[in-house]
Order: structure tokens, then C-alpha cells, then sequence
């Protein structure tokens, strides 16, 4: 396996070299950093590209990749195919190791294993908004992906007055509401108003769009219900250009359920503080968009609130969805 790192256009030839090199048996990855040749990184790396060439804007956040190339190294029996575990109903293959899922209907009980039938009930409303960094540094491309990765979630939740609201909330230099909660009443409104959401691209003030999430978003005036679990999918790609400590502190304190999403250039200081207890389980940071799958299997099973999980049936069923939807998305 060779790693390859630049930041520039090379002043001699690397296909032909490379190609012999690949011939040869050899595994190549390519970075790139800066303002690199991207078709020089393609010319280098082995086939498949998508695993192969990877992107960071500077040497700075390089280290992020190195779960990718210990994931990548470690090669590993699938468990679950094996059968060598003790899930009472779904085992999910995981590097090393597997976790249980259970199938809809059931959620899963607190020795990881087996399995309890849910009881339905009135509790299945959720209230849920994503806060979604439009800064230039995001680019077309990237924003594009994120706004069919929000259509692909609303497909899994069960929209209606009584059961999943949505709300959608772009910001930049300034906080521009897309939609409020409740507006729409169906998937289909909600997706066509994603697709029509055009691009802010300035700056990011990350304080700024959690104080209007607190003093706006949630806010019964724009469609939040009062008893109804609050949740918070905040993503952002850069450091902010405010100050987030307050909001953020705010944010959980009035209970609303917080997960901050870092892609690229995102601070992980950043991205904990805004995050929930424990935060550990609330936060998660991928190195570019094309790898964003990797947040999708950490956070399944997460959102829902832990004292009734039967009483949040919509909340599981997003839960246990968005790996596959985010696995759909990349390919």
C-alpha cells in the first residue's frame, strides 16, 4: 500500500508510473491538499476512485482521515454473517465487532440483545429541525447532496399533524427560515420545498442560527407543539464567525435534543459544545461530504428520547432508516 500526499500540479509525468506501479500490486491512495490537481490524484489512485482519492482544504485537518485508512487496513470477519453473535432479531456488521437492531414494531431493550414489542400509542410526534450551513466554503455540489440527503430522511418519517413535523432553517452571514414546522403536512410539500431552497453562500455565523432555533424555530408561533420532543440536526463545514457558547448552552437547557454534524473544515470544539449529553453520541465529523455514510451508522438508534422508547415510534423509524438512506445517497 502506498499513500500519496500533495498540494500542487506535478512538473513531471505520474500516469504511466503509476499505472505500472498499480500492475505491480500495489494498493495507491491519493490526498490532495489545497489548491491541488484534482485529475493528477485521479491519474494516481487505484480503482474504485470514491475509495481511493480523498480531499482536505489543509494540512491542518489532515489527520481526520486516518479513521478512513485504519478502517481501510483492518481487515476483519463479518460476524453477523457468521453467525457468531447473540442479537435476538437483526445483527449489524460493524469493523471488528456488531451491534443489534430490532425489526419495526420493536425496540430494542437495555442488554443490547433482545428485543420488546412497542405498544404504539399517542408519543409518536416528533418535532424536528435542521439548521444547514450555507456558506460559500460548502460549494454547489456539496449543498446539493445535503439538501437530497434531508428529502431522503423526510421519505422515512410519518409527516402529519400528529405524528413528524419538519422545519428548515438555511444560514450564511445572516438566518433565512425556509419553512417553519407544521407548514407543510406531507412528504411531498416538504421535499418540493427542499429542491426549490436556493444557496446563501457567505459566511458562517453558526451563534446567530442557534439563537433563532431557540427563539424562533421551537417557538409555538411558528409551529412547534408544546409536550412534543424538540430535536436539532445542526451541520456545518467551517468555523463559526460568532460566538455559539450561550446558544448552544441555551439550546440544552431547554431541553431540545442537539446533534451537530461536522464536515471539512468544522471544529470539533465546535461541534461538541453544541452537541448534547453525552457528547460523545451527539456529535460526529466526516472529512468530506462523499464520506457522510459513516454518520448514519452512529446515528441510528440515537435521536429517540431513552425513558419510553415504544412511545417514539416515528423517532425509531428515523432512526433506524438514515443508515440506509445515507448509504443510498453515496452510491
Amino acid at each position: 500500500v502506498a499513500i500519496v500526499v500533495t498540494d500542487g500540479r506535478p512538473q513531471d509525468g505520474v500516469q504511466d508510473v503509476s499505472a505500472r506501479a498499480r500492475a505491480a500490486g500495489i494498493e495507491i491512495f491519493a490526498i490532495g491538499v489545497g489548491r491541488v490537481d484534482m485529475h493528477t490524484l485521479r491519474q494516481i489512485a487505484s480503482e474504485p476512485l470514491d475509495d481511493h482519492v480523498d480531499y482536505v482544504e489543509s494540512y491542518s485537518v489532515i489527520e481526520k482521515l486516518t479513521h478512513k485508512f485504519k478502517e481501510a487496513f483492518c481487515v476483519v470477519s463479518d460476524l453477523c454473517a457468521t453467525g457468531d453473535h447473540d442479537c435476538e432479531q437483526i445483527c449489524i456488521s460493524t469493523p471488528g465487532t456488531y451491534k443489534c437492531a430490532c425489526k419495526e414494531g420493536f425496540t430494542l431493550n437495555s442488554d443490547g440483545k433482545t428485543c420488546s414489542a412497542c405498544s404504539g400509542g399517542s408519543g409518536s410526534a416528533l418535532d424536528l429541525v435542521f439548521l444547514i450551513d450555507g456558506s460559500k466554503s460548502v460549494r454547489p455540489e456539496n449543498f446539493e447532496l445535503v439538501k437530497k440527503f434531508i428529502n431522503q430522511i423526510v421519505d422515512s418519517l410519518e409527516v402529519s399533524d400528529k405524528q413528524a413535523q419538519v422545519g428548515l432553517v438555511q444560514y450564511s452571514s445572516s438566518v433565512r427560515q425556509e419553512f417553519p414546522l407544521g407548514q407543510f403536512k406531507n412528504k411531498k410539500d416538504i421535499k418540493a420545498a427542499v429542491k426549490k431552497m436556493s444557496y446563501m453562500e457567505k459566511g458562517t455565523m453558526t451563534g446567530q442560527a442557534l439563537k433563532y432555533l431557540i427563539d424562533s424555530s421551537f417557538s409555538i408561533v411558528n409551529g412547534a407543539r408544546p409536550g412534543v420532543p424538540k430535536v436539532g440536526i445542526v451541520f456545518t463545514d467551517g468555523r463559526s464567525q460568532d460566538y455559539i457558547t450561550d446558544a448552544a448552552k441555551k439550546a440544552k437547557d431547554l431541553g431540545f435534543r442537539m446533534f451537530a454534524v461536522g464536515v471539512g473544515n468544522a471544529v470539533e470544539d465546535e461541534l461538541r459544545e453544541i452537541a448534547s449529553e453525552p457528547v460523545a453520541e451527539h456529535y460526529f465529523y466526516t472529512a468530506d461530504f462523499r464520506t457522510i455514510s459513516k454518520i448514519g451508522k452512529k446515528l441510528q438508534m440515537k435521536i429517540c428520547i431513552e425513558e419510553d422508547l415504544c412511545e417514539c415510534k416515528s423517532i425509531v423509524k428515523f432512526q433506524t432508516k438514515v443508515e440506509d438512506l445515507i448509504n443510498s445517497l453515496q452510491r
